[in-house]
C-alpha cells in the first residue's frame, strides 16, 4: 500500500510540477542553493552539517560507519516531522506552500548528505563537494539515467574528486535537484490533499513519503561518498 501511494505521489508529481510552476514563482534553483549553504553553516537552533556529525561520531565513540548511520535516521525522522506539518492544508494552497516544503525538503537532506560527506573526509567548502552533495539528492536511478544521457557529467563521489570544479556545474545541478525536488513534493501535496477529508491522513501520508525519500537518499549518500584520507 506504501509503495502505491509514493509511486501515484511521483506520477502524479511529474504531472503537476510544471503548471505548479508557474503558479510558484518562489520556486527556484537560488531555493537548493540557499538550503545548501545554510544546511552547511546551520541555521536556527540546528548547528552546520560537520558540527552535528562530529556529535554522533563522539556519540558513537568513534566509529564513522554508526555515526553515518545515526545522520541517516535523524535526518530521516526530521523529514517525517516536516513532512507532517505541512501537509495539512488543502489543494488551493499548493502553490504557496510549495517554496516552503522544498525548501524545507532540501535544508534537510542536504544537511544529512553534507554530515556523511564531512565523516568520510570531503571539505565541504569545496564547491565540487557541494555539487555533488546536491547531485547526491537526486537519488540512485535519477543519477543513474541523468549519467547515461549525458545530462551530467558523472555520480557524486567522481564529481567530488574531479581534478577541477566547473562553474557551469553549480547552476546545472541546481537546476535538476530544484526540479527534482518539486515533483516529489507536488506529487505528495496532491495525493495528502485527497485525504483530508479524513483528519490526520494527509500528515501521515506527508510524513511516509518525505521520511521514505530521505531514507533512500541517506543510503545512497552513504554508498557513494567512499571513505576519503582527510588532509
Amino acid at each position: 500500500m506504501a509503495g502505491t501511494t509514493k509511486r501515484f505521489a511521483a506520477a502524479m508529481g511529474s504531472t503537476l510540477a510544471p503548471k505548479l510552476v508557474e503558479l510558484a514563482p518562489g520556486v527556484s534553483s537560488g531555493i537548493v542553493q540557499n538550503a545548501l549553504h545554510r544546511a552547511i553553516v546551520g541555521v536556527g537552533p540546528l548547528p552546520g552539517a560537520a558540527e552535528a556529525a562530529l556529535e554522533q561520531l563522539e556519540e558513537q565513540h568513534g566509529n564513522v560507519n554508526k555515526a553515518v548511520r545515526e545522520v541517516i535516521e535523524n535526518h530521516v525522522a526530521y523529514a517525517s516531522v516536516g513532512g507532517f506539518a505541512t501537509n495539512v492544508g488543502g489543494l488551493v494552497t499548493m502553490a504557496v506552500t510549495l517554496p516552503a516544503n522544498v525548501a524545507g525538503l532540501a535544508l534537510i537532506q542536504c544537511r544529512m548528505v553534507a554530515g556523511i560527506a564531512h565523516l568520510r573526509g570531503y571539505d565541504l567548502d569545496d564547491p565540487r563537494v557541494r555539487d555533488a552533495i546536491l547531485v547526491t539528492l537526486l537519488g540512485a536511478d535519477k543519477v543513474n539515467r541523468q549519467v547515461r544521457q549525458k545530462k551530467l557529467p558523472a555520480p557524486p563521489m567522481a564529481i567530488a574528486t574531479a581534478p577541477v570544479h566547473d562553474p557551469d556545474l553549480d547552476r546545472i545541478v541546481a537546476a535538476e535537484v530544484t526540479s527534482e525536488l518539486l515533483t516529489r513534493v507536488a506529487g505528495k501535496q496532491f495525493v495528502t490533499s485527497m485525504g483530508r477529508k479524513v483528519p490526520i491522513v494527509g500528515g501521515v501520508v506527508g510524513a511516509s513519503v518525505d521520511g521514505w525519500e530521505t531514507l533512500k537518499v541517506g543510503r545512497y549518500a552513504s554508498r557513494e561518498l567512499l571513505p576519503r584520507a582527510r588532509r
